[in-house]
């Protein structure tokens, strides 16, 4: 099964990649890698502000994850025109907006991973890092960075 099938069965539809708007890239291509930069959660088209384990709870947290990474998605169809040409989802790492006794960012990170795995299959599986933070941009509660190999 195709990912864009996969994408379409989970009903998500992938959002157009928002231009840069400072000294960086949405993504960046070397040899058989793309790095795609790291994605704030928003909800309803704005940053979603709070820290996890005092405002966002760690269910509200896995959607906000799983949100960013289907924006991933999007600045990864950017890249490569074709996600069935991702042969693997290398790494993922999760930033997650704490409150200094949220011991749990690795279950915030499972709403992206998950999502991962079930849009890619075998192909989905990656390395991760999930850590605990003071503070992300705009307040936000999760940031995630991704790493891919394409074909």
């Amino acid at each position: 099964m195709s990912v864009y099938s996969r994408l379409s069965a989970l009903g998500v539809t992938l959002p157009q990649v928002t231009p840069s708007v400072a000294l960086f890239v949405p993504f960046v291509r070397t040899g058989r890698l793309i790095f795609v930069s790291g994605h704030i959660a928003r909800r309803n088209g704005e940053p979603w502000v709070g820290r996890l384990g005092e405002q966002i709870t760690v269910a509200d947290g896995q959607a906000a994850a799983r949100g960013i990474a289907i924006d991933l998605l999007a600045a990864l169809h950017t890249a490569t025109a074709y996600l069935d040409s991702i042969t693997r989802i290398v790494k993922l790492v999760v930033l997650v907006n704490s409150a200094p006794t949220f011991t749990e960012p690795h279950l915030v990170a499972n709403g992206a991973s998950e999502l991962l795995h079930q849009v890619f299959g075998d192909r989905g599986p990656h390395a991760r890092t999930a850590i605990g933070v003071a503070q992300l941009p705009l307040g936000a509660c999760v940031e995630i960075e991704l790493i891919a190999e394409v074909a």
